[in-house]
This record gives structure tokens, sequence and C-alpha cells, in this order.
């Protein structure tokens, strides 16, 4: 079991895929799940390790999420009787509402891919750029023709051509185009055609008019011509190439955090990228737990809707009072065990 789960934690680490870190740090009995024990949870919701079953994983899972998508880690607590409740902040608890007994407590750490930085063309500006958003711990990949690996100081990926077709971006990844009247309106082409939150335009506002209008007739959505930060950078009266690279990376920095961390990532990648074995969720309406539909504990059907359950307590309460769950849940109310 450790096994997998460093092999798996290494395996996305290299892909620059987000995961979080799962981990058991204190049990009473009787639980499934034992100090100690640990998973790594990919976007999709595959756990690889172990860190208990039924409600316990289905709650895990539910963390995960939000872990992902704001980038703070929690403890959770699951237990019947939570008499001790902190009311701390990163500290989240769930009363069981299953006929489990014990309490478990997980530490969930999310781990989020770089930020990552596309640099194109070879200018002064770009490779100060590139030198400081590795820097401040970007993934940099520089694009410029005839460009070398001394072109750049470390940078993390090289394309030797004008093209961001093999360039892989995310709803993290950050284009600055410095191409500075090399093939200007080639670069912003490529850089259009990628669905990023930030591209940059390193130029002079009198040129960026007649390049808008350019990129305008060329075909290019108007509204996203005219979202481009150009001139690209915070105004700091900058004058050296190195002071213009940091007020772009200022500017960077800005909407970087002005996103949810990992806003995108559940649907940036194409769907066909989703494993065959991804777990596919539906919301106990009883308890509030996500439970995998490829693989319940219980599933029955109320008015031709499949109702999955996550453990017996679950499915006994609900068919003792199914209209009960069914009109809270269409209510907006909160299960039981929220």
């Amino acid at each position: 079991m450790l096994d997998q789960y460093l092999e798996k934690l290494q395996e996305l680490k290299q892909k620059n895929e987000p995961f979080v870190l799962a981990t058991v740090v204190r049990r009473e009995a009787p639980s499934s799940g034992k100090v100690g024990d640990k998973a790594v949870i990919n976007r999709w919701g595959e756990i690889h390790g172990w860190i208990g079953g039924g409600c316990v994983q289905g709650i895990v899972l539910k963390e995960t999420q939000d872990a992902l998508r704001n980038g703070k880690p929690r403890l959770v607590r699951i237990g019947k009787n939570l008499s001790n409740a902190t009311g701390h902040s990163g500290v989240m608890e769930y009363t069981m509402t299953c006929q489990s007994e014990g309490t478990v407590e997980v530490f969930i750490e999310p781990v989020l891919p770089q930020p990552h930085l596309v640099v194109m063309g070879k200018s002064d500006i770009a490779k100060a750029l590139v030198k400081m958003g590795k820097a401040a711990g970007y993934r940099v990949t520089g694009v410029a023709p005839e460009a070398n690996l001394q072109t750049f100081e470390k940078v993390d990926e090289l394309i030797t051509q004008l093209s961001l077709a093999n360039v892989k971006t995310t709803p993290a990844s950050f284009i600055v185009v410095a191409t500075q009247g090399i093939n200007d309106e080639q670069a912003l082409l490529e850089a259009l055609k990628k669905d990023v939150p930030y591209i940059g335009f390193v130029a002079s506002r009198k040129k960026i008019g007649a390049i808008k209008s350019y990129l305008v007739d060329a075909g290019c959505d108007a509204q996203k011509v005219d979202a481009m930060y150009s001139p690209a950078g915070i105004d700091v009266n900058a004058k050296q190439p190195l002071e213009v690279a940091i007020s772009i990376l200022a500017e960077i920095i800005q909407v970087k955090n002005s996103l949810e961390v990992l806003d995108g990532f559940e649907t940036a990648p194409s769907m066909e990228d989703k494993p065959a074995t991804a777990p596919q969720w539906y919301i106990n309406p009883v308890c509030g737990v996500p439970v995998d539909m490829n693989n319940p504990k219980h599933v029955i059907v109320y008015k031709e809707e499949k109702v999955y359950f996550c453990c017996d307590g679950c499915k006994v309460k609900f068919e003792k009072d199914p209209e009960k769950y069914i009109k809270a849940r269409e209510m907006g109310l909160a299960p039981e065990g929220m």
C-alpha cells in the first residue's frame, strides 16, 4: 500500500497535476482507519492508499475537493459523539448519522501545481522575465525561434518555434509576449488560442492600438483582444529590462492571487482525460456524504429516481421517511451530518 502511495505521489508531481495528501492523525476505536494510514487523492477523487472506508471516505473526498479549490489544508474530525467542538478555523467536523461508532481525524493537505509562466520572444525583457519567474517559483516555458539552452537562464521548457501548439497550459498559466517587434502578430495569434487568465503584451500604447485592430481583423475574439494586458506590467515608470520584468511579474501575481486556486483544474482538461475508473458522485440526502454511484453501499429507487447511500444507517433512515429527505434536499437544507 505504501509503495502504491509513493508511486502515485511521484507520478502526479511529474505530471504537474493537483492532488491531496490525506493522513489519519487520530483514531478512537472502532474505526477502519488507523493512525499513520495515508492516501494520495487526485482531482477526480481516485484514492491511492487507505484512510478508511464508508462514510469516512466520502467525507474526506468532499473535503478534498474544497481543499483543491481554495488551496487550504484542514483537519477533518468524523465521529458520532464530537463533544469537544473546536470551532477553530481549518477544523471541519462531521457528526456520524449512521450506525458506525468511533472517531477518526484526517489531515488533508492540498499539493498544487507550480504556476506556469510562458514567455514568448528572446528580447532582454523576455530573458529578464524568465529569470524573475524562476526566482518566484514559476515553471517557465521559453518560446523563441532559434533559441538554445543558453538563451534563457534555467528555463524548464524550451520551444524553438513561435508556436504554442505543443505547450500544455492550464488556468494557472500566464503568457507574456515580449517579442518586441519581431513577429509580434504571430506570437499574439498563438497566445490568443489559449484559455488562460493572463496574456500580456510588451509594447507602446501607440503600437498596441494598431496590433489590436489587426488581431480582430484576423478573426480573433474582440473581447479577448481587449482583455489583454497591454502594455504589460504595473506602471512603476520602469526603465531597465529587469525593472519591466518585475512590473510584469507583479501584475501576474496580482491576477493569480485573485483567482480560485484550482478554479479550472476540474474543468480545464478535456473530460476525455477523466479516467474510466474515476468515481461519479451522488450526495447522500441523509448525511450529505458523497457516494460513488459506481460503488454504493445501497441504492434504492424512489419516485423513479435512484437514491444512493454510503451505509446501512442512512438507507434505514431514508426508508422510514423518504419524503422528509427529498423535500429537505429540494429546499436546499443541510443534511443531518453537515
